[in-house]
């Protein structure tokens, strides 16, 4: 995916517009000390037709131990906006982060520009960083030396109520 001078001259424009209010996001940490066992069927639910009634209790499964690999270097942060909203991320959806996972071209970051924090996608194109919306309504922004910027960890799960 490249970015036209187009797009960069509107992500100009665009900043600018988007000063006022920005995303805003709430951060909790984990309990570890928690452990709360949730019965688990053995198997996989059919998507399509119906399976056969093989599916049976099988063994307790502990959230922590499914979604946290990095307990130390892992938070959770609720979202507020809909930047994200075609990567299935939406308004008080809560993201889990991990600060160990290495940032690599096309993950889902939580980054602090200039004080601000945000969930985008980011981009490493020829050289340069760009965090990118998962949303039509929203530009591209390229990360310059200038800017105040820092990515705050790699979003591994959504947690969204259906």
């Amino acid at each position: 995916m490249l970015i036209t001078q187009k797009q960069k001259n509107r992500t100009a424009s665009l900043q600018e517009k988007q000063k006022s209010p920005s995303l805003k996001l709430e951060i909790y940490l984990p309990d570890h000390t928690t452990y709360y066992a949730i019965p688990m069927l053995e198997g996989k639910v059919a998507a399509g037709f119906p399976s056969s009634a093989e599916n049976y209790i099988d063994k307790a499964l502990d959230l922590n131990e499914l979604i946290i690999k990095h307990p130390s270097a892992t938070f959770f942060i609720r979202v507020k906006g809909d930047s994200m909203e075609n990567a299935g991320i939406k308004t008080n959806d809560i993201l889990i982060v991990d600060r160990a996972v290495p940032v690599t071209h096309n993950k889902i970051v939580i980054a602090r520009i200039s004080g601000e924090l945000t969930v985008k996608r980011i981009c490493m194109i020829q050289e340069k960083i760009f965090l990118m919306p998962d949303n039509e309504h929203y530009q591209p922004m390229e990360i310059t030396g200038e800017m105040d910027f820092e990515v705050w960890g790699v979003v591994t799960y959504v947690i969204h109520q259906v």
